[in-house]
Formats: C-alpha cells, structure tokens, sequence
C-alpha cells in the first residue's frame, strides 16, 4: 500500500498499513523484483505509474467535492467502522495519521481511544525512500511542521512502532490494495522485517477501484473500512 506527520502524502509524495499477507517474507520482497529477475518491464511500469497519477487526481477531486455535511457524515459512520474493526485498544500503540486533502477526520475517535488507555503514534517523513517513523503523540502536545507543513510531533517525542496502523487511502481495490499519492512510505514500513501491524485503510467508498494494478513492491492492507463499514478484509 502505497503519507510530514501525516504519512502516506499528497502529489507531492508522488515526487518527493502491517498485518499485510505477503508472497514472500518481507526480507525476501528483491526476489519477486522484475528487475532483480532479470525482468524489468520499465515501460509497463510506465503506464501504470501515469494511470496511477491520473487516477489520484480524479480520487481526490471527487473527495474534495463532498459537502462538509457529506463529509461530517460519513466521517462518523466511518469512525464507528473503525472502531469495531479495531476492537480494545487499551495497551496498545495506534499509528494514526492527520487528516489532508480531504481525508476522513478520526479526531473524535483518536480522543476517545487516548481515554481507553491507548498510546498513539503520528507517522514521520524522514527523507525519501525510507519507511516512515512513528513519534508518540496525544491530544494537545505541542507539534512542529512536517513535510509538506503537516503536523509532526517534536523530534524529542519517543519514537513507537504501531500495533495497529491506520492507513488512509486514496484508493482500494477489492483485494487490498491501496492507491496513495506514490511516495511508498507506507509499503516500506509495512514491509520491514519483523513488522507485524495490522494495517487498516480508511476512505470513502468513491475511492473503490476495479484495481490498482498491483506491483510487485505493493502490499496489500489487512482490511479496509469506509462510511459502508468493513468492506475489504485480509486477515
């Protein structure tokens, strides 16, 4: 799947999830590389990366489109999705993200998972090509701009690796797959030796897609939740 304290973002990312099920280990993910095979197709890889583009512009239009009471509705029954895909979170590290370009808006529930005793944990860009870092954060800590001025936590916050990562997409497919804005921060935090987070998506069902066109580097999200409830789930 493939958000700076926000993750996996914008299409700036494209210039610049856990739990999954994968064909191999993560540590062995070179051996499916077409190009490590000795199969590199640059120019279908191509096409996919411009009908990835084309489609994010769409996507994200539509979800700009929504009326604020579109959105606050849907935002809720989404929130109520999650949470009971989720389940207790007492004890538990949630890696979450902060709401951009129209993202769904979990604050109301971020809040009341921080009063179930959870630790929430806000995704870091730290430089290009790298798997995102989590910094430890609550309601009301003080915050520093990120990448593309997305609200970080400060670089003295403790790092946490999520139990729970809470992915936004900008689209899925039925089997997992998650189109986001083509930086792959979340495909290689995901895809770290020994990561085993439960990677939830979370969007509105106008993100739905026949495919995504998966590669070999994408990694499918354990399960997706939109305003229809649980629509997509791999574990």
């Amino acid at each position: 799947m493939t958000d700076g304290g926000k993750h996996d973002r914008n299409d700036a990312e494209g210039d610049a999830g856990r739990g999954a099920s994968y064909a191999s280990p993560p540590c062995y993910m070179h051996e499916v590389d077409p190009a490590y095979m000795g199969l590199d197709d640059t120019r279908q890889q191509s096409d996919v990366q411009r009908w990835r583009k084309a489609e994010r512009e769409r996507l994200i239009a539509l979800r700009l489109a929504q009326t604020v009471a579109e959105r606050e509705a849907r935002d809720r029954f989404i929130r109520e999705g999650l949470a009971a895909t989720i389940g207790p979170v007492s004890g538990r590290t949630i890696g979450i993200y902060w709401p951009f370009r129209g993202e769904p808006n979990l604050m109301e529930l971020l809040r009341t998972f921080a009063g179930e005793g959870a630790t929430l944990a806000l995704p870091v860009v730290i430089r290009k090509g790298e798997p995102l870092v989590f910094r430890q954060w609550a309601p009301g800590d003080a915050m520093a701009r990120g990448v593309w001025n997305i609200p970080v936590p400060l670089e003295t916050a403790p790092e946490q690796f999520p139990d729970v990562v809470i992915s936004p997409v900008v689209g899925y497919d039925p089997k997992g797959y998650r189109l986001g804005y083509g930086g792959g921060f979340y495909d290689r935090t995901l895809a770290q030796p020994g990561s085993r987070a439960r990677a939830i998506g979370v969007g509105y069902s106008l993100a739905a897609i026949a495919s995504i066109y998966p590669q070999w580097h994408d990694i499918p999200l354990s399960a997706i939740v939109t305003e229809e409830g649980l629509v997509v789930q791999n574990d």
